[in-house]
């Protein structure tokens, strides 16, 4: 168990860490933001896979990846991880040109999926992960007509929160905190017929053990939960970098809810569903799925 902070270490921490971090950030997206979006997307990339290998963030993807794919030698594993990284600081360097992005380099594959919940009458959940670009999808569902209210993990820096809040803003005007009044905040969405987007792939302690890639991975049921609980279409979408900053979006139609009557079970049905075809998509993929999470236990 780690040590708590003293009392120094964290007003240091947010009197001088916090901004002089967000200094940081805020330099590099308006960086980023001057550049043709093209350019921004290959620096990111260049600064990904030159910088990334280095940081400790490496250890825990080379681990994942090593027990997902054991049959893979230490060359290609190390080639993904490169890889991995020049996607993620792409990502990082497309933030501010999202919205060009979901209006002309965004196409969509089962976009009658996006039609239907838009057009249904109903609420719905459209679920998705750290595939790619993982923000591109809620801009372009939105052009499409459909509005997803965002569920997200606030960074610790309230700053870079700000930032992030504001970049996400072209994707949603409804941004939804996790947390217990995030939580009631999704609920009311839902309830008043909107629509909500949710990376579920990240490990959640309290989630509920889902296989992935042949070990359990503690996962989040809150998107099967309501589906079920509240009658509504899920989906999800599995978004795919093509070439530099452009993207394919393939939604998948609504998964059917099974009707055992336990909604706890039913629940784990949908998470395991959810979870296979997720794991296809990274297998044949690998490169543009982050690995830096502790998704599993160690």
């Amino acid at each position: 168990m780690a040590k708590p902070r003293s009392p120094l270490v964290k007003w240091l921490t947010r009197r001088v860490g916090h901004p002089l971090e967000a200094a940081f950030v805020h330099g590099v997206h308006r960086l980023f933001r001057a550049l043709p979006v093209d350019r921004a997307s290959a620096l990111g990339g260049w600064i990904g896979r030159t910088v990334g290998p280095w940081l400790p963030g490496t250890r825990t993807a080379r681990r994942n990846l090593t027990h997902a794919f054991p049959d893979k030698p230490a060359a290609e594993i190390e080639a993904i991880i490169r890889a991995m990284w020049d996607n993620l600081g792409r990502t990082i360097a497309e933030y501010p040109h999202l919205e060009e992005i979901g209006r002309d380099r965004t196409v969509f594959v089962g976009g009658e999926h996006v039609d239907s919940m838009r057009d249904d009458g109903k609420a719905g959940i459209m679920v998705a992960a750290h595939l790619a670009n993982w923000e591109v999808q809620s801009v372009a569902s939105r052009l499409r007509g459909l509005k997803l209210g965002l569920v997200y993990r606030a960074p610790n820096n309230p700053y870079v929160a700000k930032l992030l809040i504001e970049l996400r803003g072209a994707a949603s005007d409804t941004q939804i905190p996790k947390g217990a009044e995030g939580a009631r905040k999704l609920l009311r969405e839902l309830s008043k017929g909107g629509h909500v987007g949710i990376l579920y792939d990240q490990k959640m302690n309290d989630g509920i053990p889902v296989p992935f890639f042949g070990r359990d991975a503690m996962t989040a049921p809150a998107a099967a939960q309501l589906a079920i609980r509240l009658g509504i279409p899920l989906s999800l979408a599995l978004t795919e970098r093509l070439d530099g900053a452009n993207f394919r979006i393939t939604v998948l139609p609504p998964l059917e809810h099974p009707t055992s009557g336990d909604r706890i079970a039913d629940a784990r049905i949908v998470m395991e569903r959810l979870n296979r075809l997720l794991e296809d998509w990274v297998r044949d993929r690998p490169a543009q799925w982050l690995w830096l999470h502790r998704r599993w236990p160690d």
